[in-house]
């Protein structure tokens, strides 16, 4: 004698089991990326990498490297090599047109430039991102006075790179008399922390023991 067929109700309870086992399975596998990704997460913080959140590292005079080798042509086509300015302090400033912080910065390394171009101070953008239409427009908007080397071989950033991590745009490094960098500010820029780094520099010997 054959056993009774199911009815409705039951082949509707089956499906029913077997959608919602599925469904878990899918889930499991779902947790199981996303552990993955929390641990390729992980290594990425384990490695060093900073979001751009203002924070200032300093390096004592007597524990920088060696002078930054850093050149390249400006927006308007002129060329530029920082040790052209070897024995004055250079603020280098990374930047792009579309980056909201670098623009909220801009007045801010304006007022910088003006300020302490008596002392000697030279600041200097690079941009490895704009074509010179947008960066010019970007200039034109914040009259920034001093020039910004256009990077889009990344020339610049890759000899930056040597001597200290960039990992966010905007970034700002002071080097010192000797060309060696002093310090860096990921992220937006405070207007009186970036100052107060300039200051310290500044009142530095000409020359400091540099690390051979």
């Amino acid at each position: 004698m054959h056993p009774p067929c199911p009815g409705r109700e039951g082949v509707l309870r089956r499906v029913l089991v077997a959608l919602i086992a599925a469904a878990a399975l899918a889930v499991l596998a779902g947790c199981t990326s996303g552990a993955g990704s929390i641990r390729a997460a992980t290594s990425v913080v384990d490695q060093g990498y900073q979001s751009g959140d203002g924070s200032t590292k300093t390096w004592p005079a007597t524990d920088r490297g060696g002078p930054v080798v850093l050149s390249g042509t400006d927006f308007a086509g002129a060329r530029i090599d920082i040790t052209a300015w070897r024995g004055d302090v250079v603020v280098l400033n990374t930047w792009y047109a579309a980056c909201p912080p670098c623009r909220k910065e801009a007045p801010d390394l304006v007022s910088l430039a003006a300020d302490y171009a008596a002392d000697g101070v030279h600041l200097l953008g690079i941009n490895g991102t704009d074509a010179a239409g947008a960066a010019q427009a970007y200039e034109r908007t914040f009259a920034v006075p001093y020039p910004s080397i256009a990077d889009t071989d990344g020339h610049a950033i890759a000899a930056l790179q040597g001597a200290v991590p960039l990992q966010a745009v905007p970034t700002t490094v002071v080097v010192d008399r000797s060309g060696r960098v002093a310090a860096r500010i990921l992220g937006l820029a405070d207007a009186s922390t970036l100052r107060a780094l300039v200051d310290e520099v500044l009142a530095e010997p000409a020359q400091t023991g540099a690390r051979s």
